[in-house]
């Protein structure tokens, strides 16, 4: 007998606020047997509510849902890593954005493929984030590889000193007590913190945290 007959299909959950889009999805991968559709969501709190009652191995899931203003299925992703780790988050959407992409890859997403993608290819991705792999169309892996070689261009641009004063963010000190306990001013402080966010390419000093701890920095 195969591996494959081994194995018990992929729990997978479809997040889409297109209820048409949904079931044309599920009906379409109802039909692998690999894939085992265990529930659909309309929203992101729809959606939390299915992950903690079927456990999906997988949640794909659109960005843009209309319950939110901004992009809700990244609040989505990111509380699906927060919350349930064990469960991957896959980006199916229209939006093909090199902004969105690395924002959904930051709040945990392990693939991101766009709706032109057909069954085989949307089977393949589930089938790679659920082994713990990553699955990225040619377009998205694309903007993944600059994002990543643009953040070990600038990891060596960091001073000591920034460094420093990273670690110390990262404990979740002010920018005073910063200065006190590296016996530099405020403004000082300030200082080092707007070079590092504008090195790190953030925007935020909890990103420039984030991304700093992502890449072994702190």
């Amino acid at each position: 007998m195969s591996d494959n007959a081994n194995r018990r299909p992929i729990r997978t959950l479809l997040v889409d606020d297109h209820a048409l889009l949904r079931q044309g999805m599920r009906s379409l991968l109802e039909r692998e047997d690999v894939v085992d559709v265990v529930g659909e969501a309309g929203s992101a709190d729809a959606a939390l509510a299915e992950v903690n009652a079927h456990r999906p191995d997988v949640v794909v899931v659109d960005l843009k849902l209309s319950a939110g203003t901004e992009y809700e299925g990244l609040r989505l992703i990111k509380e699906i890593a927060q919350r349930h780790p064990d469960v991957a988050a896959l980006v199916l959407t229209t939006f093909l954005d090199d902004d969105l992409v690395v924002r959904a890859v930051r709040a945990g997403a392990r693939g991101y493929v766009v709706k032109d993608v057909d069954t085989t290819e949307l089977v393949r991705a589930i089938q790679a984030v659920s082994g713990g792999g990553s699955a990225f169309d040619p377009r998205s892996a694309a903007v993944v590889l600059r994002a990543v070689s643009g953040e070990n261009e600038t990891s060596e641009a960091l001073s000591d000193r920034e460094r420093e004063v990273l670690r110390l963010l990262a404990d979740g000190l002010a920018n005073k007590r910063i200065g006190e306990t590296l016996y530099i001013s405020e403004s000082t402080v300030k200082f080092h913190i707007r070079n590092i966010i504008r090195k790190l390419g953030v925007s935020k000093r909890t990103d420039a945290v984030y991304i700093a701890s992502k890449r072994g920095l702190i």
